[in-house]
């Protein structure tokens, strides 16, 4: 049984802990993932009290020495993990002592658990943020480089899951670029907090030592501390931001998910997703499952599900530290761990998927989508734009009836209908003139998404938030190569 001689608080008690309470909480079979930002602010700490004068330089350098020689057994495997001392920190400085003797328990002078679980956060979030910011930008290069690779695709654009105009693939496609750009600029906007040191606060009072927690940001490359003790310590609400932003990360790897699954099916077939990331049935030998798009559509429930847990764990909580804060850390590993894995499976997908320019071409030609064309013809000629509309749904209907396209209507069945038509009209009824007429601001027309297409690239070049989006679109279009 564990004892509380064992536990480096024990001095207060004469009684043993339960073993079942050791197991409900520790939180050391999730919180040891840790280890290396928590050795990293121990250095950084350890560094600070030598230059302030609390601990001599030899001790400092001995205490960081054991802390690398304890990391690299961490990594090696060989590290004797201990549930009885409850986490990360404690095994670690437990550890410490073992190695290097007394002056190992001097690592937590003037360092609260409190103030040094909230630092590994902060440095745990910033380090994860990065490589999410990097697999969004290779998931934003591969649709940037599918809309290069098929110029010429174009399809129908949905409104209601019903075709409603016609619309360049690269416009489609682009689309999900800009979300997952603005994705970049919340995460970027997030480790401005993300990038704070709270390692000064101790236990939630600040400390008797004189620190100086504004070097230790310094030296851990963060650009601030906290104002306030009690705040650093006992709010995680750069976690609930970080996760906010992943949330709707998984949301939008959610609707390209859904559209993976309905453009390779039959009855789509817009594109036909490589073998290798699709799977077959155990029954069905024709079968070919799109099995990426189905679960990025499901994992978005755990990621929001992350989001409302700590929500929840936060809402009721006085000040300052609660143990309940330990429950910040399994549902945020997980809902990240999740965006990582779904934003790289997302881009192999992308990247290796064939788009079938002829299928979305002849679902362009049913259904009518020239119909807004016809209606904005009527409106340019002075006819007020809601009976213009009137006129070309009649036209629309009448085509119906007859199982024929608006092109196939005569000119005199037209005029029938509205007077203003003239013969001018089946000169818009093709797909391509459809798109060169939107060539309004932000439009599917050619010249727009060549637009679009030159602000994707920069923005993809530069750090996220760096860019004015407006004054790029607005710019001047850039030389045509010749051909």
């Amino acid at each position: 049984m564990t004892t509380s001689g064992d536990k480096p608080w024990s001095g207060r008690f004469r009684s043993p802990t339960a073993p079942e309470a050791d197991l409900y909480t520790a939180s050391l079979p999730f919180d040891r993932r840790l280890y290396a930002q928590d050795i990293r602010g121990s250095v950084a700490h350890t560094r600070m009290l030598a230059r302030q004068g609390i601990i001599g330089a030899g001790e400092a350098a001995a205490i960081e020495e054991g802390l690398h020689q304890i990391e690299e057994e961490i990594e090696a495997g060989t590290f004797p993990w201990r549930l009885e001392l409850e986490d990360v920190h404690m095994n670690i400085e437990a550890r410490l002592v073992e190695k290097i003797g007394p002056v190992g328990g001097k690592l937590p002078t003037g360092r609260s658990r409190n103030d040094q679980v909230a630092l590994d956060m902060h440095l745990y979030l910033a380090e994860e943020t990065r490589v999410i910011d990097e697999r969004l930008c290779g998931l934003q290069a591969a649709l940037l480089g599918q809309a290069r690779a098929n110029p010429g695709a174009i399809l129908p654009g949905y409104t209601h899951l019903q075709r409603a105009q016609p619309v360049a693939l690269a416009h489609h496609l682009l689309a999900y670029f800009f979300m997952l750009q603005r994705d970049r600029e919340r995460l970027a906007d997030a480790r401005r907090r993300i990038e704070m040191v709270p390692l000064g606060a101790g236990a939630l009072a600040g400390s008797s030592f004189a620190l100086d927690p504004d070097s230790v940001a310094r030296d851990l490359g963060f650009g601030r501390r906290y104002a306030n003790s009690i705040d650093a310590v006992a709010d995680r609400d750069f976690v609930v931001e970080t996760l906010a932003a992943c949330a709707l990360i998984a949301v939008h790897l959610s609707r390209l998910g859904e559209e993976l699954v309905l453009w390779s099916s039959s009855e789509f077939a817009f594109l036909e997703m490589a073998d290798a990331y699709t799977t077959g049935s155990s029954m069905m030998p024709q079968k070919k499952n799109p099995v990426i798009g189905e679960l990025m559509r499901a994992k978005a429930g755990r990621v929001t599900g992350a989001l409302v847990t700590l929500l929840t764990v936060l809402k009721g909580l006085p000040l300052a530290y609660n143990s309940d804060l330990q429950e910040d850390k399994e549902a945020t590993f997980d809902a990240l761990d999740t965006v990582k894995a779904s934003l790289a499976i997302a881009t192999a997908a992308i990247t290796t998927s064939s788009f079938n320019a002829t299928r979305m071409r002849q679902a362009v030609a049913t259904g009518y989508l020239e119909a807004t064309d016809v209606a904005d013809y009527l409106a340019a000629r002075g006819v007020p734009f809601r009976k213009a509309h009137l006129a070309t749904g009649r036209a629309v209907a009448l085509a119906a009836s007859r199982g024929v396209g608006l092109k196939s209507l005569p000119l005199d069945d037209l005029r029938e209908l509205h007077p203003a038509f003239d013969a001018g009209v089946y000169a818009l009824l093709t797909p391509e003139a459809a798109l060169t007429r939107r060539a309004s601001p932000m439009g599917t027309g050619p010249e727009e998404i060549r637009r679009q297409l030159d602000l994707a690239e920069t923005l993809l070049a530069a750090s996220p938030g760096t860019v004015d989006w407006v004054a790029v679109s607005q710019s001047p279009l850039p030389a045509r190569p010749p051909r």
